[in-house]
């Protein structure tokens, strides 16, 4: 499974999101990527205004504000 967290600095949602994917890192093995939008032009116009998302295996599966039941489902599988 592989993982990618779209962030920003000084974003405290991104921190808590953040936080809980280390969390479950520690619990289920997968691959985990962060990255700032704006290093990429084309990040900030597609999720600028949806930070935090956390994309699963190329799929978007939760944004905004991320939370343990929004993930269980993608690691009970």
């Amino acid at each position: 499974m592989k993982i990618i967290l779209y962030s920003k600095k000084g974003c405290h949602l991104c921190d808590v999101a953040k936080d809980l994917l280390t969390v479950f890192q520690k619990k289920f093995k997968y691959d985990f990527e962060e990255k700032d939008i704006y290093e990429e032009d084309f990040l900030v116009e597609e999720y600028g205004l949806m930070i935090p998302v956390v994309e699963i295996n190329g799929d978007v599966v939760a944004y905004g504000k991320v939370t343990k039941d929004d993930l269980m489902p993608f690691f009970s599988r």
